[in-house]
């Protein structure tokens, strides 16, 4: 068969949600996918602070922060952060309406001082709330708010009780910039992320494709939630995990079983891969 580009999502896809330890089996059917002479790549929300601890287990480059850094091996094909004016208006408007934020740069993560608390009073959730619950309560990085050190920012992680409280900063910079809110059941509250509309993961994974010169049909894409949509409509083959959002597995070629249940590496053989 030909070579494909294969392009995973961390979180609830690579690994369960929150965590940075992928099922034995998905780890072995990287492996031998990467044998067999394909490439696989990482197409994640998170920054690259965030995804070292999964560095290890050898991918081929990635698509980070959403698609605002895009690497090819050890070749950096996209970087590209919001403008200080973009960061200052975005945490103006947002604080100044109640919403909970964490900002992204490239080498860490900064969370305003009452997100844990106001985390720790919700119910439910999704692979993005789980994400940042444990991130925060077993501190992995995200340092508070009054400690951001200046670096550029890809994007800004948002959380609030009720979606109007979003309204003055859309009002503001929904013109350039996405307002990706994850379409879960009330659980307590709103949360989603400002991603830049320069980039999203499908521009990244065309970056990469056309990079290495390879049909975008040659590439296969793994994803759970919402953010994962412009990644689902640009591969080739879209793959939407079992514990993923119901609205991205109707848009998917294929469900295959969730992450806890060895889906990664099912997927894998049962599209030929390994």
């Amino acid at each position: 068969m030909s070579k494909k580009l294969i392009f995973v999502d961390i979180d609830g896809t690579l690994t369960p949600a929150g965590t940075n330890t992928p099922p034995d089996s998905a780890v072995d059917a990287i492996k031998k996918a990467q044998k067999n002479g394909h490439k696989v790549f990482l197409c994640t929300g998170r920054n690259y602070d965030m995804l070292k601890p999964v560095l290890k287990y050898g991918f081929d480059g990635l698509v980070s922060c959403s698609g605002g850094y895009v690497t090819c091996g050890d070749e950096i094909l996209y970087d590209c952060p919001m403008s200080k004016e973009q960061l200052d208006t975005a945490l103006d408007s947002l604080h100044r309406n109640g919403v909970f934020c964490t900002i992204e740069g490239r080498d860490g993560s900064f969370g305003d001082s009452n997100l844990k608390d106001f985390l720790d009073s919700t119910e439910g959730g999704n692979s993005e709330i789980e994400r940042w619950r444990k991130a925060l309560s077993e501190n992995l990085g995200i340092k508070p708010m009054n400690q951001y050190d200046g670096q550029p920012i890809y994007k800004i992680v948002i959380m609030a009780r009720e979606a109007f409280q979003l309204d003055e900063c859309r009002s503001l910079l929904e013109k350039d910039f996405n307002f990706v809110v994850q379409d879960v059941p009330a659980h307590g509250c709103v949360n989603g992320e400002l991603i830049n509309r320069k980039f999203d993961k499908g521009k990244g994974v065309k970056l990469i494709a056309e990079h290495l010169g390879i049909d975008i049909e040659d590439t296969i894409g793994f994803g759970d939630s919402m953010n994962d949509l412009e990644m689902i409509e640009t591969v080739g083959v879209s793959v939407c995990m079992e514990n993923g959002s119901d609205t991205l597995k109707k848009l998917s070629d294929i469900v295959c079983p969730a992450v806890t249940d060895d889906g990664l590496a099912k997927a894998f053989a049962d599209l030929q891969l390994i």
